[in-house]
């Protein structure tokens, strides 16, 4: 994975106002470890495509998940299936049509606790200009504090944490494959995100 600052997840862009209480610290994303990936039938078949290139910021709070907040920001220029011809027709106004709409955002607005592996994160998500609220599942794989004899060889990373989230759209319901009757027949009107990220703390 190629050039994705920043720090990540719980998946996904603006920070939720906290109450009282002090504010979350930001966690680091360890980007080897980390991936945004998705999936869409082309006619009966799933193709497997990645964004390659996204900033995420994530204050995750532990003790009190509900004063959590992620920020991600994906650039779709970024997008790989494989090959460059189906992914220069992705870029192209067929699909996400990049250079007006370059960028692919989330900013959470709510995190609720449902679980103390299980956490719902809504808020705005913003394709091809068009904002809808989502609400992701996002799973808690979990935390731990670091060896301090394994720190050094970490980088001074002193906790480590996993999260990962899956979620199902309508294409249509952000303009992208409509232009065309072979961009809405061929491709699967359904696609799934699927979202894998470790973060740490020094």
């Amino acid at each position: 994975m190629k050039n994705r600052a920043l720090s990540l997840f719980a998946i996904a862009a603006a920070s939720v106002t906290i109450a009282a209480g002090p504010a979350p610290e930001p966690w680091n994303v360890d980007i080897p470890h980390t991936g945004i990936d998705f999936s869409v039938k082309h006619f009966f078949t799933p193709v497997q495509g990645s964004f390659e290139e996204y900033e995420v910021e994530l204050l995750y709070d532990q003790e009190a998940p509900e004063n959590s907040s992620v920020r991600v920001s994906i650039g779709v220029a970024s997008v790989e299936t494989g090959n460059e011809r189906r992914n220069n027709h992705l870029m192209s106004g067929d699909f996400f049509e990049a250079e007006t709409f370059p960028y692919i955002t989330f900013v959470s607005e709510r995190v609720e606790e449902v679980s103390p592996t299980l956490l719902h994160v809504t808020g705005p998500l913003k394709i091809k200009g068009q904002m809808h609220n989502v609400t992701l599942p996002v799973t808690i794989l979990g935390v731990m504090d670091v060896a301090p004899e394994m720190r050094e060889m970490l980088g001074g990373v002193t906790k480590i944490a996993s999260f990962q989230t899956s979620l199902t759209l309508d294409r249509r319901d952000f303009g992208v494959g409509v232009g065309s009757w072979a961009a809405t027949a061929v491709v699967g009107s359904d696609v799934t995100i699927d979202i894998a990220v470790e973060a740490n703390r020094k």
